[in-house]
This record gives C-alpha cells, structure tokens and sequence, in this order.
C-alpha cells in the first residue's frame, strides 16, 4: 500500500528528526553518524526529508563521489543511507524518496549515480551491476550498482569509486 508523503530538501531544523528516522531504521547510530559527518565534510548533494503531515518519516541522501581513472576524476553521485521509520516500511516512502533524489540528481546536471545495496531493490529504479562492472571498490562487486542518468556516462570507464571521507 502506497501513501502520500511530502517529499522537500532537508532543512537545519530537520537534523534531529533525520537523526530519529536512521536511528530508528537501522541497528546501530553508524547511519545517523555518517549523515552528520557528509554535512560537516560538505560532500552533501541531495538530502531529502519525507514527511506524512508534519511528521518526518524517511530519509535519503546522495553524497559526492569520485572515479578515479587513469586520465583523471570523474564525478559521481553515491546514494547513502535511505532510511524510513519502521511502522511505515512497505508503503513505498523509500521508493518516492529514491525516485525524487534521482530526479534532484539529473537536475543538478549529475551523469552517475552509484549504490551499494540489494539488486532486487535498487533493480526497480534502474540501477544494475552492468554499468559498474568498470568500477573497483572495497565493496562485494554483486552489490555495487550504478544508474546512468546520461546514456553512456559510464561506457568503457574503468576506475575506483572513491566515496566521500566520511563512509571510511
């Protein structure tokens, strides 16, 4: 079942909230921690807030990312974490935050978008291991997935995904 959510930018006076809905999504603070430390990093380039009325429930964030390529960087965006609240899991706030941060990404002019995560997830949205077959990573390669937003942004690159200081 699908419900209506507000989906706008982040604000200051969100940050506890987001803290809340990672703390809440996940077993342990490292998301809610790594959330904080892109902002301080400045590597922050789309965070989203969902809110059912005036109440924060899911979260998404897209951080800098580098290619590291034999002729140079690339930039890239990575997507991490995306978190909602427990009791509203399975009603398709996280594909609306998803969808809407892939969006905010194209209009910001971005090409690539990488995650780490479940393929039969992120599959849905259009990501596939495909296009990051180029990339090494620390990450297992089976859940290492990329979008194209611009058809062959990433034909015949090879490279390491270099995330932002923050996820290290």
């Amino acid at each position: 079942m699908s419900i209506a959510v507000n989906i706008r930018n982040e604000r200051p006076e969100d940050y506890e909230a987001i803290r809340e809905v990672h703390r809440r999504a996940f077993p342990t603070g490292l998301e809610a921690r790594l959330v904080d430390r892109l902002r301080e990093d400045g590597a922050v380039l789309v965070s989203l807030a969902a809110f059912q009325e005036a109440r924060l429930v899911g979260h998404i964030l897209f951080s800098r990312l580098r290619i590291e390529t034999e002729s140079g960087a690339m930039p890239a965006a990575a997507l991490a974490p995306v978190a909602v609240i427990p009791e509203e899991q399975r009603r398709g706030i996280g594909s609306a935050l998803v969808r809407k941060g892939l969006e905010s990404c194209r209009e910001r002019g971005e090409s690539i978008v990488v995650v780490l995560g479940d393929p039969d997830y992120y599959r849905r949205f259009g990501f596939s291991t495909e296009p990051a077959r180029g990339l090494e990573s620390p990450y297992p390669a089976e859940y290492l997935m990329a979008l194209e937003l611009q058809p062959g942004a990433l034909a015949g690159v090879r490279g390491y995904a270099r995330y932002a200081r923050a996820f290290r």
